[in-house]
């Protein structure tokens, strides 16, 4: 970045900021506490084909719009069956294992920092509701979180990064989207945001065609990379 002409940093949550896996895969042995480890790899590949494909529906019409609690409901039913677990309660503890995500390391030290010098905002596929309960879960600091529930459809439409211009009062190019998922950079890029790719072991990494204004490591060195860029513009 040559000079950081930011006023706001905007954050994906699912698997930029939290371990969206390892969460689901907690609900998992909870629902079927026999299940190996080959077992729950299935599942969960399971429920996140399921969770992609009806967001991806949505995105195409071909389904109209449900907030992301509906769709793990849906998941939360396949796995359950799929895994011979027919207790009504228990599916419905699995359906709830989106909010109960942890915080990648460095996340919430991460998010302190930089909420000392940028306005924060969360955006996020996870409705409303979801969203409260996994930023509580993993202690996520944020100046405002929005939900995609609020464009009714989901990342990577535009209508869902144009709620985080909207907010934030600024033009898109003084906002910083941050996260793990290629695709959701370049949606982010398209709209004319600044974007900072943050490397986890379970997101899209990018490819050589990309080209964002940050790749960091974690948060603690997407904060240091600022912070150097700072210093160089004064």
């Amino acid at each position: 970045m040559s000079e950081p002409e930011i006023d706001a940093v905007v954050f994906d949550v699912l698997g930029t900021l939290v371990d969206e896996p390892a969460g689901i895969r907690a609900g998992m042995r909870a629902l079927a506490p026999s299940l190996d480890a080959p077992g729950i790899e299935r599942l969960l590949s399971l429920w996140q084909q399921h969770i992609e494909g009806e967001q991806r529906r949505v995105l195409d019409g071909a389904r109209p719009y449900l907030a992301s609690d509906a769709l793990d409901r849906e998941a939360a039913r396949l796995v359950a069956d799929a895994a011979g677990v027919d207790d009504p309660a228990a599916v419905a503890a699995m359906a709830l294992s989106g909010r109960r995500l942890p915080p990648w390391a460095v996340t919430v030290a991460g998010l302190a920092r930089l909420a000392e010098r940028f306005p924060l905002i969360g955006l996020s596929n996870a409705s409303r509701t979801a969203l409260l309960g996994l930023n509580a879960h993993a202690g996520l600091r944020w100046h405002q979180a929005l939900s995609a529930e609020d464009a009714r459809t989901y990342k990577p439409d535009p209508a869902v990064y144009r709620l985080a211009v909207t907010v934030s009062g600024r033009p898109p190019e003084r906002l910083l989207m941050v996260a793990a998922h290629a695709w959701d950079l370049r949606a982010a890029q398209s709209l004319g945001l600044r974007t900072a790719y943050v490397s986890r072991p379970v997101g899209d990494p990018p490819t050589s065609a990309d080209r964002f204004d940050l790749y960091a490591d974690d948060l603690a060195d997407l904060a240091d990379q600022l912070d150097k860029a700072d210093g160089l513009s004064r």
